[in-house]
């Protein structure tokens, strides 16, 4: 491992320190997950449930409770390409806000995608072609799955096919053209390619989309084509597992800085990049080490803060595996915020568990507070960050802000999971003045509740 000094800024591990096998929570968390069930008899899910779908190592490693399971090498031959990703002490900002905290972010934006979604991108695209699947579907919503999936593809010679949510599709322009440039087509969603797509746009024609739909969507295109397998880039606990090289790597990187950290901050959405960053942690959580694990979340999609804990489909069809997780209901429909990676009315169960248990808190942030700290956060660090990451990166400068009142010496942890460099039309309308707070009524909320399924037990 290469040798830092705390008073450094970057701390950086070499290729030689990156990690052989991914971590599983499963295999210690207190007590054991709910299954997955079948949408159609309302049973444990099995394999065969799973294969229309996945290829059978991904189902697998979705249920397997090893402690840790190797990464093979053509993966790790792919990582190299960006990883280990570096973490960073925010020194400028630290000095800007006048916070004896120690504040880091670990920074996903080094990817060629730019955030951190190649982590399990690579890993499926590499699974399935293994199985002899070449042709791959997907759901995105801000257009970093579906980017990271497309680049994916390009590694490994397959077809990629994205249903994109309709307003993130209008809104990002340039994520599509993105994974046009990798080889992947672009469609928004919902669409007239596909039943699920035709019925949400009969009843609604001028519907913006939700990755609810959007997966309905990419899920039966899956299932009615021999030749293709669905991807789906969060939730699922095999996503979750890929991602915590993040976590493994900051812990090493820890070392190094000579420090620990006291809370750590991360944005959710599905949960994926939360996770990953969070779950090696978690094990010295569990174990006893005095840390706090904060999610955060938009307002406008409040799964953590004002969702159910209960069985629920993870799309808006009803096509998919009912999974136990926090929801908002499957029919509900987010704001068109720009954060469109967090427009998810479902979180991992994973996470799900983990809150349920208080081992993490959650909150949740409006999108011009949001803003306001990114543009503080790129005016000292100089990283301009995706505006799903600036949920985590508000919240560890009010943290600071808190730690700079009372005098506390924290050490801060924040998941930059991306940049926000294909964004900049969202910074344009923040800096016009065009952005606006969203709180869903609670009636919405309720009614979209109201409609989660019946399941026995």
């Amino acid at each position: 491992m290469a040798t830092s000094s705390s008073s450094d800024t970057k701390f950086l591990l070499t290729e030689a320190d990156m990690p052989p096998a991914w971590y599983n929570i499963l295999a210690d968390l207190p007590e054991p997950m709910s299954p997955p069930l079948h949408p159609g008899t309302g049973q444990p899910a099995g394999p065969d449930d799973l294969s229309p779908l996945f290829p059978m190592e991904l189902i697998l490693q979705e249920v397997s409770t090893d402690r840790f399971i190797d990464i093979p090498k053509e993966v790790q031959d792919v990582y190299k390409l960006w990883r280990p990703t570096p973490l960073y002490r925010a020194r400028r900002l630290e000095q800007h806000l006048g916070t004896p905290a120690k504040i880091f972010y670990k920074y996903e934006g080094t990817s060629p995608a730019g955030s951190h979604k190649p982590n399990t991108a690579v890993a499926q695209a590499f699974y399935n072609k293994v199985a002899g699947i070449n042709r791959l579907v997907t759901e995105t919503g801000a257009g970093q799955w579906g980017s990271a999936l497309a680049m994916s593809g390009a590694f490994f010679d397959m077809e990629v096919k994205v249903f994109m949510v309709r307003v993130s599709f209008e809104q990002k322009p340039y994520r599509r053209a993105l994974m046009q440039a990798w080889g992947a087509s672009c469609i928004p969603s919902p669409s007239q390619e596909t039943e699920a797509g035709r019925r949400i746009l009969q009843q609604e024609p001028d519907s913006r989309g939700s990755l609810g739909i959007a997966i309905s969507e990419a899920v039966e295109e899956a299932v009615t084509r021999s030749d293709t397998n669905y991807s789906l880039g969060s939730v699922l606990n095999h996503v979750m597992l890929h991602q915590t090289v993040i976590g493994q790597e900051a812990q090493k990187q820890f070392e190094l800085a000579d420090t620990y950290p006291d809370v750590i901050y991360g944005c959710v959405g599905g949960g994926s990049n939360f996770a990953g960053l969070i779950l090696p942690f978690m094990k010295e959580r569990i174990d006893g080490k005095d840390i706090r694990i904060v999610a955060v979340e938009p307002t406008a999609c409040p799964t953590l803060t004002k969702g159910t804990l209960a069985y629920d489909f993870g799309d808006t069809a009803q096509s998919t595996p009912l999974m136990k997780m926090h929801t908002l209901g499957h029919t509900f429909m987010p704001a068109g915020i720009h954060a469109g990676g967090l427009r998810y009315h479902g979180m991992a169960p994973i996470v799900s568990k983990l809150h349920d248990l208080g081992l993490i808190e959650a909150q949740a942030l409006p999108q011009t507070a949001i803003f306001e700290g990114a543009v503080q956060f790129a005016r000292t660090e100089g990283i301009v960050p995706a505006p799903e990451a600036a949920h985590a990166v508000r919240a560890g400068i009010d943290e600071a802000v808190r730690c700079r009142e009372s005098g506390e010496e924290k050490t801060i942890l924040i998941g930059l999971s991306g940049h926000g460099n294909f964004d900049m039309a969202a910074y344009d309308e923040y800096f016009a003045g065009n952005l606006v707070d969203y709180e869903h009524p609670q009636s919405e909320i309720d009614e979209a509740l109201s409609r989660l399924p019946t399941v026995a037990g």
